[in-house]
């Protein structure tokens, strides 16, 4: 009886240690597979995000050369149209993240500044110069350098910045989503967050 009763036991026993290591690396494989799934996603997302607009600019440049002192000057004029395309995009291959298997936590550790890019198109019309003072590189260079300034106002007072924020959110709230259906916590400057709205405000 004692025989059957230590054998029992021993049975109870091998059969508890079997289902904890089973139960163990059952867990590791799902650690591992989801931390494979996330990270996969943190690669989907990693394309860049535009937004285009397309601004247009009439530009009046004007320029007035003294010879011989006030009394005599050479001028030269010309009427510039730009028609201009712009991009604001965000480069999401270089977020950069840490996985924090044990705890389930996916950090975000940086999120690259947006890209401005303007492509713009010139057109000059009544384009005139005096003999002595004609038009040079330097001033093609100065009507590109002004031309540049005026439109990056323009862009600041547009939407495009915030058309771009909103683009980026929703590509991160992949992430969000992704990470909570799996019991992870998505972090971001140190911040635990739990729905767009508190996406969205620390982006801003």
């Amino acid at each position: 009886m004692k025989k059957i009763f230590i054998g029992a036991v021993i049975a109870l026993a091998s059969v508890l240690i079997y289902r904890s290591c089973t139960d163990d690396r059952q867990q590791k494989t799902i650690l591992q597979e989801n931390s494979m799934l996330i990270q996969q996603e943190l690669k989907n997302v990693s394309k860049l995000i535009v937004t285009e607009g397309h601004f247009a600019e009439v530009y009046n440049y004007k320029d007035s050369r003294e010879l011989f002192g006030p009394l005599v000057t050479a001028q030269k004029k010309a009427l510039v149209v730009v028609n201009a395309e712009v991009m604001v995009m965000y480069d999401l291959s270089q977020v950069t993240y840490d996985l924090d298997e044990e705890n389930k936590i996916v950090k975000i550790t940086n999120i690259p500044e947006p890209e401005i890019k303007i492509n713009p198109d010139f057109e000059y019309y009544d384009v005139t110069a005096d003999y002595l003072n004609p038009f040079n590189a330097e001033d093609y260079n100065l009507i590109k350098r002004n031309v540049n300034a005026s439109l990056m106002k323009k862009i600041d007072a547009s939407t495009l910045r915030s058309n771009a924020e909103n683009r980026l959110v929703s590509e991160l709230s992949r992430i969000l989503v992704l990470t909570h259906s799996m019991g992870w916590t998505l972090v971001f400057e140190d911040t635990p967050v739990q729905n767009m709205e508190e996406l969205d405000q620390i982006l801003d």
